[in-house]
């Protein structure tokens, strides 16, 4: 790990100069800079305060939750098809459900609908590929062809149906995840 790259990158997240942060933590400018670049390394102490000042701690800090996997392929994907309500899903990205939002590709033939979803803490975001969907929200029935685009928050009974005489695609993106 580089301790003075992640010093850096926290106090650039929280828009903190190198004399601000200095400042906060009784230090000066010219020892921030030689910390961000590794010239000198702080101590135990120091690098408490100069984490409490960036709103974190050691734990946190040194916390190594890194992504693995930044981009995905077909053998990623994983599907299901549900014959009853004539609709597959594809989840684009692997255990999606541990993420903050869950996308998807949903192909619902003609007559066909999605999953009925009661309401739910979180917002819905979906773009239509091919076809045209009847977007369900509440009691109120939307239309939405290809090209455009769907968002609510999940406050009411929400499904999508394919009314069309093609299949409908549509990316599909729930946070938190909840498909």
């Amino acid at each position: 790990m580089n301790i003075g790259e992640k010093i850096k990158r926290i106090r650039t997240l929280n828009e903190l100069t190198q004399e601000e942060l200095a400042n906060r933590c009784d230090l000066t400018k010219g020892f921030i800079s030689k910390i961000e670049r590794n010239i000198t390394s702080p101590s135990i102490s120091t690098l408490n305060d100069i984490l409490e000042a960036l709103g974190t701690d050691i734990q946190e800090f040194f916390n190594e939750n890194v992504q693995d996997k930044l981009c995905f392929v077909k053998d990623d994907v994983c599907e299901t098809e549900n014959h009853e309500l004539q609709h597959k899903i594809s989840w684009l990205i692997p255990n999606a459900q541990k993420n903050l939002m869950e996308p998807i590709l949903i192909e619902i033939k003609s007559g066909g609908t999605s999953n009925i979803e009661d309401p739910h803490p979180g917002e819905e975001f979906a773009y239509i590929l091919e076809g045209s969907v009847n977007l369900c929200f509440g009691n109120k029935k939307t239309k939405v062809k290809k090209g455009e685009s769907f968002y609510f928050k999940s406050t009411q009974v929400h499904y999508i149906e394919n009314v069309g005489k093609k299949n409908a695609l549509v990316i599909w993106v729930s946070c938190p995840p909840s498909f």
